[in-house]
């Protein structure tokens, strides 16, 4: 059985997921517009800082979750301080590769939370609503 599911996992693979040389062509593509600013060439995606962004945040943000889900499945005690200044740890490291995303897309943090703030003012002018959160409007991502 689980041969036949490998079987099926390969035949469900993109050709760029199987492929080195496709995926680095790929990677190449997301690159995007070159320009020169004062003779600096210039990506209008880092694509090499957006991969560290998105590897980071995941890793990352699986070992704030990795202790949080220890203590709720595991003990039965409130979080400790080490444990609490493990999780601030791990924040800190989330933020960082949160950092090199906005820095990959050409944001400045402080955009990114400005339009964060406008999407869920938006979405929640009363205040956090359930069926708000639930039933979107078209457009709402």
């Amino acid at each position: 059985m689980i041969n036949d599911y490998a079987k099926f996992v390969d035949t469900t693979t993109s050709d760029a997921s199987r492929n080195t040389s496709i995926l680095s062509n790929r990677v190449l593509n997301l690159r995007g517009t070159h320009g020169q600013v004062n003779g600096d060439v210039y990506e209008s995606v880092q694509v090499a800082r957006l991969m560290t962004a998105v590897i980071g945040m995941m890793a990352e943000s699986g070992e704030f979750a990795e202790v949080v889900k220890k203590k709720i499945f595991q003990a039965d005690t409130p979080f400790t301080e080490a444990e609490i200044f493990h999780m601030k740890r791990e924040l800190g490291d989330v933020l960082w590769y949160w950092c090199q995303g906005c820095m990959a897309l050409g944001f400045t943090p402080e955009e990114v939370m400005q339009e964060n703030i406008k999407k869920l003012e938006q979405r929640y002018p009363n205040g956090f609503e359930v069926v708000r959160s639930e039933i979107r409007k078209e457009g709402d991502i």
